[in-house]
């Protein structure tokens, strides 16, 4: 949830896009232009207040109310204890799965043995944990940013190790628009990270054109599981074998 002080300072901003002065706040507000100034310079007030400045500047307060939500940093990483959350539940990591691809409620029902009152309470659980925030109609906006991933050691990525990892390279990639690589050098430890960049940027476009195709007919489109990885790694087998 916004604090009071992030309204307020989403408050003063709409303030400088209207051209209102303190003056003329003070007298839609009955008040001394100081008393004001003091009010907004300290950034604490009763909501009472808050709701009495939007009407002064002909503004809804859930339209504010979301203006701050959106102007709030998006998160790179959940904490152990959100992505605890997640995996508690199947369905719910089914459903953050889904709202990571920006699947609506109907595409997600539609594909998957999920009621509507079921989806609608795991988007609730999304919201609370702090994955998206849950708008009217069932529509959500995803708080996570372009660089989000799961934690490298957390609950998640646990899961899929013990239970999706196998089962993913048990596929022959030999499909249309398949493959796998398996490339093994010895590069400079300056240029690794330059290397991570560009996959990075190559994860982002596959999100990008996901987002982009979602417009397609379905009967166009093809669900892929696009996993890009890079370590420092040996064979256990042949490290075995090390003199």
């Amino acid at each position: 949830m916004s604090t009071t002080a992030d309204l307020v300072a989403a408050l003063k901003k709409e303030l400088k896009t209207a051209q209102m002065t303190y003056a003329d706040l003070a007298q839609a507000l009955g008040m001394a232009e100081s008393s004001v100034k003091r009010m907004l310079a300290k950034g604490d007030m009763p909501l009472s207040r808050i709701d009495a400045i939007c009407r002064a500047l002909a503004l809804d307060f859930a339209d504010l109310a979301r203006r701050v939500a959106d102007s709030q940093p998006l998160l790179k990483e959940l904490s152990q204890e959100q992505e605890r959350a997640v995996v508690a539940d199947k369905k719910l990591l089914l459903m953050a799965i889904c709202v990571l691809s920006q699947w609506t409620l109907e595409q997600v029902t539609t594909t998957y043995r999920l009621t509507e009152a079921e989806g609608v309470k795991y988007l609730a659980q999304l919201d609370r944990i702090g994955i998206i925030e849950l708008r009217p109609l069932n529509r959500y906006r995803l708080k996570l940013a372009k660089t989000f991933r799961w934690r490298p050691h957390g609950p998640v990525m646990n899961y899929f190790r013990d239970h999706a990892l196998l089962d993913y390279f048990a596929g022959g990639f030999d499909g249309p628009g398949e493959g796998v690589l398996l490339v093994h050098g010895a590069i400079s430890r300056a240029l690794a990270p330059a290397f991570m960049e560009r996959m990075q940027r190559v994860a982002q476009d596959f999100a990008q054109q996901h987002l982009a195709d979602q417009k397609l007919p379905e009967r166009e489109r093809e669900g892929y599981t696009l996993l890009l990885a890079m370590r420092s790694w040996e064979f256990e087998a042949f490290a075995g074998m090390r003199r």
